[in-house]
């Protein structure tokens, strides 16, 4: 084998082995609105699947959101409720824009 497939394959190889493995995603409606709550709140921020095809960033208050952004109430469906209060979305969108509809 010459150098350069050597260094190819090591290559390929180390990119490999760097890769992060893909963690599944957890989804609100396997889980209980309490189980839900306690996980936005024990890790802060998060992205969890909503439904099969649908998912969003939750956070457990406004610090974890990009400066400039305010937070919106969220709601998810799960296991024991169709309509839980999971914590917050982050928005660049003011609460007080809704008043001015």
């Amino acid at each position: 084998m010459s150098q350069i497939n050597i260094a190819l394959v090591s290559s390929v190889l180390a990119l490999g082995f760097a890769m992060p493995v893909a963690e599944a995603r957890v989804n609100t409606v396997n889980l209980s609105c309490r189980q839900a709550q306690d996980i936005v709140h024990s890790r802060g921020a998060i992205v969890m699947s909503t439904g099969r095809n649908t998912y969003d960033r939750f956070v457990a208050d406004r610090s974890y959101c990009p400066f400039g952004d305010y937070v919106k109430r969220a709601y998810v469906p799960t296991r024991d409720r169709r309509s839980c209060d999971i914590g917050f979305i982050c928005t660049p969108d003011s609460p007080l824009d809704e008043w001015d509809e």
